[in-house]
């Protein structure tokens, strides 16, 4: 399988060179260029099939023959070590809960799988490579835990100064070893446009081999298609609508269920689900794109003005309009109507919602019709936003022993400035 860029204006590669090197020369986003279909017997197996099937199938088809089938079983037996439970929130709205990973996020999936495929590509290469992320809340710590000792590479964590919860700054700011976390003093756009730069920089390119870890990294963005498929899995025979909600912020997690849809999993729709940086349900109910700064809320991990995935959203809907709205509701909601529905859920089912989840649910009660089923995505543990939720359900929330040792750590953070030519002396003076 050959990966090409969607700026379409440097030649196309083979998987592991869209892997190491993260980002086309182009300043695009790597997508494979056929986008291969399951088989109809794997289609009638599905609800008998456990994640780890699932996923080997979804991986095998993309990767191919560069990774061995008994390699690639090892990689995500390795990479998904935790439970993928779905629960029934009430009536027809169900959750999937992906925090269950060692970072309590959603990005555990593709962080953990991602580092798994590098370490298995750098065994035959002596090449170092720097990853360097941008990071608007849960993906630095789940990158750096992934990635923490893997020989031959060097990690950079860029995240926005007062931007992030607490316990989410103490799980970047703590790691050590190959992590160096850098405080921007910015927004998650800078951090990202800081990123991007630095890939088109030519002094930096050719003395470094730099790599992305974020969902513009080709291996974050397929491990996430395989809980599309597995959630799909468990409630395929509840309706034959099945649409799912996505918290969406830079818009990886939804470019996984699109990936999933493509390849023939037949879900009817999906809702991206926003906060008051409503980028995308404005494109969807204008078709104008309008990139903006980024505005900052109680849902941090989703406060993106600019998602860097938008580009292969229309790539993989041919850039028809028509045809991206016919699968892809969007809807947003400021930071009261976040809090009132963290407090409904809690209030009326005794399920606990962090804010991205609730406003995933919010776009299900929003748009579900009777008879279907949803599935919304909850992408962290409440727990990493306890300052928000507990005055509003007025109990504690448990913090699991994992992450209660890290906040007790002391916090390492280098202040960065969000102008390139700052952070560019800084990654030669510290090679």
């Amino acid at each position: 399988m050959q990966f090409y860029s969607t700026n379409r204006k440097v030649p196309s590669v083979s998987f592991k060179e869209a892997v190491l090197k993260g980002l086309p020369n182009d300043n695009g986003l790597f997508l494979p260029e056929i986008i291969p279909h399951f088989s109809s017997e794997f289609l009638t197996e599905l609800p008998g099939l456990t994640f780890h099937e699932i996923a080997r199938e979804g991986a095998r088809l993309i990767i191919e023959e560069e990774i061995s089938e008994k390699d690639l079983k090892t990689i995500i037996e390795d990479a998904f070590n935790f439970d993928v439970p779905i629960n029934n929130v009430h009536d027809n709205i169900h959750v999937l809960e992906l925090f269950h990973g060692p970072t309590l996020a959603f990005k555990d999936f593709g962080a953990r799988f991602m580092a798994r495929v590098m370490g298995y590509f750098l065994k035959s290469d002596d090449r170092e490579i720097n990853i360097l992320v941008a990071t608007s809340g849960d993906t630095g710590s789940a990158v750096a835990q992934g990635f923490l000792g893997v020989e031959g590479i060097k990690i950079t964590l860029l995240y926005p100064k007062g931007k992030v919860s607490k316990i989410q700054e103490q799980q970047l700011t703590t790691i050590g070893q190959n992590v160096t976390a850098l405080e921007v003093d910015g927004t998650f756009d800078d951090c990202q446009h800081l990123v991007k730069t630095a890939f088109l920089d030519e002094e930096l390119n050719k003395k470094f081999n730099l790599s992305s870890a974020n969902s513009i990294n080709i291996a974050r963005l397929l491990p996430q298609s395989f809980y599309y498929t597995y959630a799909f899995s468990r409630l395929m025979s509840n309706s034959e609508n099945i649409y799912f909600c996505v918290p969406s912020g830079n818009l990886g997690n939804l470019c996984g269920g699109l990936l999933a849809k493509k390849m023939g999993i037949p879900i009817t729709g999906f809702i991206a689900a926003s906060n008051a940086n409503d980028i995308v349900p404005t494109y969807l109910e204008t078709q104008k794109f309008s990139p903006k700064a980024s505005i900052q809320t109680i849902s941090n991990a989703m406060d993106v003005g600019n998602p860097s995935n938008f580009s292969r959203v229309l790539d993989l809907y041919d850039h028809d309009y028509q045809k991206i709205i016919a699968d892809i509701k969007g809807i947003s909601f400021n930071d009261d109507e976040t809090r009132t529905l963290i407090k409904e859920v809690h209030g009326g089912y005794k399920y606990l919602m962090c804010p991205h989840t609730a406003i995933g649910y919010g776009g299900l009660k929003h748009y579900l019709k009777s008879g279907d089923t949803g599935i919304l995505l909850s992408t962290a543990h409440p727990c990493k936003f306890k300052d928000i939720v507990e005055p509003l359900i007025l109990e504690k929330v448990e913090i699991p022993l994992r992450l209660q040792r890290i906040i007790e750590k002391e916090k390492q953070a280098i202040p960065m400035t969000k102008e390139f030519a700052d952070f560019k002396s800084f990654l030669f003076e510290s090679s």
